[in-house]
């Protein structure tokens, strides 16, 4: 993140701070009265910080839900669509290909318009096109549905961690990220739970109108307890208002960047994340490492409830609470996790004599990079020996907590190198929901040509090759690769 964009630090001296309130104010029209301004959101209570996380993680949960909520419902939505397995596969994985792209817009309007709004609409659009998926059981508009809800479902991922940038300091991004996720990233492992329970109960297109009942009540929460924590747009709204009282024009300020002409401001802003891409080498390097753990999550995930149907002989709502595995896993990795990369981060700032870097985030990442495999080793091969349940979703437990290790060091690295937190996580995310979408509709071929031991073990090998190098890569190369092609528009 650049000087002027990060927050202020008790060891800095007055000349300094000085100097940075007044980069802000050359940047924005406006600037803080001071490093305690109770306006800036560093400095916000915790409990109006702790209101916006629930809010945007709750909205976050219900997106994610609709990944997988359909998962126990698949056969039933094959059979009244007239589709195959495998074109059933596919519409369950357009929902996260939508994922790939809403990002590029979701994170463009953010950086011009602030996070608040932004979010508010992406949620009216997926509720909309959720909504709408099983109208009429058309294989067209369910197709159409998925992609274009998925899309605006993005806003979860892409902002759920800028805005925990926005409020907490670098040395406070664990507990931060922590909150944000712990209510969302059980979504893909309730999903097919709550999607079971109701499954039984009700025909399958309620699932669907049922998630966009819940995502428009927290919107209409979100309307009234939002707060717009985008710094740029806050002092942007500081400044109009005292030019308002001031009597000062717009056009005196002609030269600032926020007068400029919207379009290509806009431009600039769309473009950002695949320039983002193609230009930051390190961009590519943890896009793969991300890529590859969510793709092979997505893959579990779409293949988790046929193994306990067909080799242990399941019913739906039986076999959907397996998925609690799934949570745990989660859990331990956003709530212990977050606490241990906070404490890895301190250490290492306090052995580097208090200055911090991006690359303080790999220790924490190496540890998700183990972590998965071996889960993968684990949960395929007790699911191959058909062994007791109980130690099939141990390994399945493990994997996931190494996925969201590995995911959560990787947004505490993005956010804390990048002013434009938003546009690097969309930029970061795209390949990975490529992959999302890619994984799922070979699952099924795979598991039944090498069995679950061989095709997790297949998975495992693949993530070593690939993903085992990239926190070290980081770690010893990361500041070279940071510096190669940097701009100080990033």
């Amino acid at each position: 993140m650049t000087e002027k964009g990060r927050p202020f630090q008790e060891s800095e001296s007055s000349e300094l701070v000085r100097d940075r309130l007044q980069a802000l104010y050359e940047e924005h029209g406006a600037t803080w009265v001071s490093p305690e301004d109770p306006n800036d959101p560093y400095n916000w209570p915790t409990a109006r910080k702790v209101t916006i996380a629930i809010v945007v993680s709750t909205g976050q949960l219900i997106c994610l839900m609709s990944t997988s909520m359909m998962a126990s419902a698949l056969p039933q939505i094959s059979r009244d669509l007239g589709i195959n397995a495998s074109t059933t596969q596919i519409t369950f994985s357009l929902f996260v290909l939508g994922q790939a792209f809403g990002p590029f817009l979701i994170a463009a309007l953010s950086e011009v318009y602030g996070r608040k709004y932004v979010w508010l609409a992406s949620c009216c659009f997926f509720q909309f096109w959720n909504a709408l998926c099983p109208v009429g059981r058309n294989k067209g508009i369910m197709m159409a549905g998925r992609f274009l809800a998925g899309c605006g479902a993005s806003a979860g991922p892409v902002l759920s961690t800028p805005i925990m940038a926005d409020m907490y300091r670098a040395e406070d991004r664990g507990k931060s990220l922590a909150i944000a996720s712990f209510i969302p990233y059980f979504g893909p492992a309730l999903g097919p739970i709550v999607g079971g329970l109701l499954a039984d109960h009700i025909e399958w297109p309620w699932l669907f109108w049922v998630l966009s009942i819940f995502s428009a009540i927290n919107t209409v929460i979100g309307i009234v307890l939002l707060k717009e924590t985008y710094t740029p747009v806050l002092l942007q709204r500081k400044s109009r208002l005292a030019n308002q009282a001031s009597g000062t024009t717009p056009e005196g300020l002609a030269g600032r960047a926020f007068y400029t002409d919207l379009s290509a401001r806009l431009s600039r802003s769309l473009l950002r994340p695949l320039v983002l891409f193609v230009r930051r080498p390190v961009i590519l390097v943890i896009s793969w490492i991300w890529a590859i753990s969510f793709g092979l999550y997505v893959l579990v995930l779409s293949s988790f409830a046929s193994l306990w149907m067909d080799r242990y002989g399941q019913m739906g709502t039986q076999s959907s609470l397996n998925y609690f595995a799934l949570a745990l896993g989660i859990t331990i990795a956003t709530q212990a996790g977050g606490h241990l990369m906070d404490w890895i981060f301190r250490r290492l700032r306090d052995r580097a004599g208090g200055e911090t870097a991006p690359e303080f985030r790999a220790p924490y990442m190496a540890l998700g990079v183990i972590m998965l495999p071996a889960g993968l080793f684990w949960y395929g091969w007790a699911a191959e020996g058909g062994m007791h349940w109980l130690f099939v979703d141990v390994g399945a437990a493990v994997f996931t907590c190494g996925t969201f290790v590995t995911g959560s060091g990787i947004s505490a690295y993005l956010v804390d190198e990048f002013e434009h937190a938003a546009s690097a996580n969309a930029a970061a995310r795209m390949l990975s929901n490529i992959l999302g979408f890619a994984f799922p509709i070979f699952a099924p071929q795979l598991f039944s040509q090498l069995g679950y031991g061989w095709g997790n073990s297949l998975l495992a090998f693949v993530f070593m090759a690939l993903g085992l190098p990239a926190p070290l890569v980081i770690w010893l190369w990361g500041s070279r690769l940071r510096s190669l092609v940097k701009t100080a528009g990033d």
